[in-house]
């Protein structure tokens, strides 16, 4: 298996010359968002970070995401922050596309690389730095944690995608696979992020119609990808959101992997109104 690439945003300004016209959709269903939209301009800063920006792709809003965010953070040499996190409901994942950092987790400190993963549960006392001399990218995925009563809280971890083998999906001749830094089995978790791979010519081939909520982040390749009733062709840097039961599919052309960074919310009941 050849190494894997992750795309990672530049920033920067298109020119003035440029056409507007740009493959960016927000629907009540799903929304993309082009690696074209990540330009300086559309960057954040967040409290307690410092030489950092961000760019929010999705975020708890009436008729968008409703269970995560998922920011892609830039962080310069020496940048980074020793109180990231406001929030003690929220956990994370941290994926690193770009460069190097220091993260350090209830004291303990852990060195990550491009491909590095971290899991952080809700609670947890966490720092981060870039101690590289060049600059750091990485995703932060966030989600208010779900206590369950009897379940223990899922635990902290840091690994890399490389000490991880993609299981390939049944049937399917290795054409899709699902690289899983969880088990499924395990209830502890009320999220996964994982990497979804397919081959030249893999398909999901069926239109998906399921509870969990999608956030879809290409790393490598292109496609075509099934949203609700339109087929989208999306490329490395582009951005997905599916809303809970929105049709999706995929098929993957080529001319090599078609590779995409995957949350979904797991494991929960259903929070019921009026209660």
């Amino acid at each position: 298996m050849k190494k894997p690439t992750y795309y990672s945003p530049e920033g920067g300004l298109p020119p003035q010359t440029q056409l507007l016209t740009d493959r960016a959709v927000f629907t009540d269903a799903y929304a993309v968002i082009p690696k074209g939209t990540l330009s300086d301009i559309t960057t954040s800063a967040l409290p307690h970070w410092n030489a950092a920006r961000f760019w929010v792709l999705a975020r708890p809003l009436s008729g968008f995401a409703e269970t995560f965010s998922h920011y892609i953070a830039e962080v310069a040499p020496g940048g980074g922050s020793d109180r990231p996190e406001e929030n003690a409901q929220a956990e994370a994942v941290l994926f690193v596309v770009a460069g190097a950092m220091e993260l350090t987790l209830d004291g303990v400190t852990h060195q990550m690389q491009t491909g590095g993963y971290a899991f952080i549960p809700a609670g947890t006392s966490w720092t981060l730095v870039n101690t590289s001399d060049a600059p750091v990218s990485f995703h932060w995925i966030r989600k208010r944690f779900q206590p369950v009563d009897g379940i223990d809280a899922p635990t902290a971890f840091v690994t890399n995608e490389a000490d991880h083998d993609p299981i390939p999906m049944p049937d399917t001749d290795d054409a899709w696979a699902t690289t899983r830094f969880v088990d499924p089995t395990d209830l502890r978790h009320d999220m996964h992020v994982n990497i979804v791979t397919f081959q030249p010519g893999g398909v999901i081939p069926f239109a998906e119609t399921h509870v969990m909520e999608h956030g879809l982040y290409v790393l490598e390749g292109k496609a075509v990808y099934r949203l609700n009733q339109d087929w989208v062709e999306v490329e490395a840097g582009d951005y997905m959101w599916l809303r809970a039961f929105c049709p999706q599919a995929c098929y993957a052309g080529g001319p090599g992997p078609f590779r995409y960074l995957l949350y979904k919310d797991v494991n929960r009941h259903m929070p019921l109104s009026g209660f």
